[in-house]
């Protein structure tokens, strides 16, 4: 299974489906769900000829549990880490419930 190592060492479990030069969307989950709850989302976009990524957000699913960075500006840096990993551009971010307010600090 794919794996990042965020700046502060946390292991977030991602989803990657797609040519790498296909135009990506990244998909965040809200609580207390993983990143399989965009399955359906993911399918169609995929047979649209788009790159579809998901996450699960630390503390759930299968990435790392922590103790700290349990917050909107920590959440926001994984995203960061994780695009700056996956090396997407022109990315198109995509959030229900807390994934909604992912997307919001990490454009801010």
């Amino acid at each position: 299974m794919p794996y990042i190592k965020t700046r502060d060492e946390t292991e977030i479990f991602y989803r990657d489906w797609a040519p790498v030069e296909a135009p990506p969307i990244m998909f965040h989950h809200g609580w207390p769900l993983t990143a399989d709850d965009w399955d359906n989302q993911m399918l169609f976009f995929l047979s649209e000829g788009y790159r579809v990524i998901a996450a699960d957000r630390r503390g759930h699913g299968r990435s790392q549990e922590t103790w700290t960075g349990n917050d909107m500006d920590t959440y926001a840096a994984d995203t960061d880490d994780l695009v700056t990993a996956l090396n997407l551009a022109n990315v198109v971010h995509v959030g229900h419930s807390t994934g909604g307010g992912v997307v919001a600090r990490y454009v801010a």
